[in-house]
């Protein structure tokens, strides 16, 4: 199988959410969505310099996501409100890894007041159809820190299994934590 994803990203659409391919054209969704979520996002998250939430430094960011996407190393996506253009949160596929493996790291985040409501769920579920249909991958890993209560139960309900526990897994927020580690295979498609 070839590691160029297929074509050109999709815009994938739901009932409230427009998921599009992130690019250059959305600085000023991500610049405000990161800011206005900076504390909400801080304790799952690396700590974060006052220069990542500058304009140029999300745009080289968004240039590094189109990139990564185009060569079929990344699919990233933003979640965008359809009425008002606003981001309400994102979703990547990482760590592309084609071969005999064919999987890849799964992330997310979504911003406080859009919490409780299904979005993310309703996001990622067509958004895992894509990775599993369209790019032919066989497993999605997602690891998530044990306190965060929110992302065990959503990935949960989306079917992902628990494989185990990393100790001092990732540095997030400043000190090394450990991580559940769980993953969703495609049980349908022969690779």
């Amino acid at each position: 199988m070839t590691s160029a994803l297929p074509d050109a990203l999709p815009q994938i659409s739901t009932a409230r959410l427009k998921l599009a391919p992130a690019c250059e054209q959305f600085v000023r969704e991500v610049q405000g969505y990161c800011t206005e979520n900076r504390a909400h996002l801080q304790p799952w998250e690396p700590v974060r310099a006052d220069s990542f939430f500058a304009a140029q430094s999300v745009a080289r960011r968004l240039s590094a996501m189109a990139h990564n996407n185009a060569s079929g190393h990344a699919v990233h996506l933003l979640l965008i409100s359809p009425e008002n253009g606003e981001m309400v949160g994102e979703c990547n596929f990482t760590n592309i890894v084609r071969g005999p493996f064919q999987a890849c790291h799964l992330g997310f985040s979504l911003a406080k007041r859009f919490e409780g409501r299904g979005l993310m769920r309703e996001a990622l579920t067509p958004a895992i159809s894509y990775i599993f249909d369209q790019v032919g991958l066989h497993r999605v890993m997602a690891n998530f820190r044990p306190e965060n209560v929110r992302s065990a139960q959503l990935l949960e309900r989306l079917g992902f299994e628990r494989e185990g526990l990393a100790r001092s897994y990732l540095r997030i927020n400043g000190v090394w934590a450990d991580h559940v580690l769980t993953s969703l295979l495609n049980e349908i498609a022969a690779h």
